[in-house]
């Protein structure tokens, strides 16, 4: 007999600002906005722009349409039921609308009346092969600025019915995303008939003048994520990545003596290899009760050219001097070197040395910027003093200035992003955990 589905926690209203009513409601009979096709909702983050979003799109769909197909993408699949189904079940459950959540197969619903919602993720190119052959009647992206604009375009071209619409949530990117430059522009903006909405935290009013303040001092102010995720700016990345930390190294660096005073509950290992412009790099992170501190503890870095057993026997002493000190049980490593992984772990297994070798996650470099961004911005990450190599790479490390607008790192085989990817492979496991402000 299948186990019953638990039922979500019932929705919990607040109430809701012009803004997010504009929202709700800018597709109804009548109203000059209902002309429109699209409607973008963009702007800060925890501005209240998802919640009405999803409540706007589910009475639209349910009042106007009976026995259609919708589509409902985020960027991943995990993203979209944490982001946008687990609250609409909420939801639905406030109103008292019964509904069905098929949540597994290769057809993910959401079947509410004589509507079906099928889920997607849209992170990369081929997400949109999925949308091939399905006639919907309107479209949900939840942050849709990462989404590639294949995806959007493929999810668009879906929308077939009479009385079609498509809603785009997103936290804004660079100014020459494809988002502003072909939907919120004048004159694409007539021709395609969109209707935008900002969005800034004043809009929410469930969320305390408190709680303001603690998102605003989340990223340096000034920074590209202060413009972009609490202004809501589409803005141009440029320059130094870490300008704060560039700004006021000396006030990351710690010693021995910070350590007394603060306990490490437990460290993690990031690991990159290095190539034939590119050195080996360990990092060693730990972190205080809470995830209050984020704490380089150790590095290695070795740029010049070894073989794979000298690289095991580094590896088996890193892991050593660590373990003397704290509780260290993994070691995060880049999953493009599947050979070197496993000659590190029959080293350590040969050597007698316990840890748990894992591949890195290697998400978005921009997600990982920001989370140290931010951390940087609310003095949560510190350097001992002896990690030269780390201490420079987050000093010097620029975004590429000859690919403009793309938020691209600088590498040039002379810039030592190595020290980089394996600080952020050490901690990357634990980001959202660490980061309790997400966007």
């Amino acid at each position: 007999m299948p186990k019953k589905q638990k039922k979500p926690a019932r929705f919990n209203f607040k109430p809701f600002s012009r803004q997010q009513q504009r929202l709700i409601h800018w597709w109804r009979p009548g109203l000059w906005s209902a002309e429109n096709n699209y409607v973008v909702a963009d702007g800060s983050i925890r501005s209240g722009k998802t919640i009405a979003c999803i409540i706007g799109f589910l009475t639209w769909s349910q009042e106007m349409f009976d026995g259609k197909s919708f589509i409902l993408a985020g960027k991943t699949m995990g993203a979209l039921k944490k982001n946008v189904v687990r609250p609409m079940l909420q939801i639905l459950e406030a109103w008292g609308w019964p509904y069905d959540y098929i949540r597994s197969g290769t057809d993910a619903r959401i079947e509410i009346g004589t509507n079906t919602y099928y889920l997607y993720g849209a992170n990369t190119e081929a997400s949109q092969d999925a949308l091939q052959g399905l006639t919907a009647a309107g479209a949900y992206l939840d942050e849709a600025a990462l989404f590639p604009k294949s995806f959007v375009d493929q999810a668009i071209a879906r929308c077939s019915e009479d009385g079609w619409k498509v809603w785009m949530n997103c936290n804004p990117a660079g100014p020459h995303h494809f988002i502003p430059e072909e939907y919120l522009e004048e004159e694409e903006q007539k021709r395609k008939k969109v209707y935008h909405l900002h969005f800034t935290m004043d809009d929410n009013l469930s969320m305390s003048e408190k709680r303001k303040a603690e998102y605003k001092n989340a990223w340096p102010h000034g920074s590209v994520f202060y413009k972009r995720f609490i202004l809501g700016k589409w803005v141009a990345a440029d320059g130094l990545i870490y300008q704060q930390f560039a700004d006021n190294v000396e006030d990351y660096l710690i010693t021995g003596d910070w350590l007394e005073q603060n306990e490490i509950m437990y460290a993690v290992i990031g690991v990159d290899f290095g190539g034939t412009k590119s050195a080996h790099s360990f990092t060693l992170t730990g972190y205080t009760r809470g995830f209050k501190q984020v704490v380089v503890l150790d590095e290695y870095y070795c740029k010049k050219r070894i073989n794979p057993k000298q690289l095991q026997d580094a590896f088996i002493d890193f892991v050593r001097r660590a373990q003397v000190r704290y509780k260290v049980y993994e070691a995060y490593c880049d999953s493009a070197e599947q050979t070197l992984i496993s000659g590190l772990e029959m080293a350590c297994i040969q050597a007698n040395v316990a840890i748990d070798l894992k591949n890195a996650i290697k998400g978005p470099i921009n997600d990982r910027i920001a989370f140290y961004n931010s951390l940087i911005a609310q003095n949560r990450w510190k350097v001992m003093e002896h990690c030269e190599h780390i201490i420079a790479a987050f000093e010097e490390a620029v975004y590429d200035d000859k690919k403009p607008n793309q938020d691209i790192r600088l590498d040039d085989g002379l810039m030592n992003v190595d020290s980089l990817d394996s600080t952020e492979y050490s901690t990357e496991s634990l980001q959202e955990d660490i980061l309790y402000i997400a966007a």
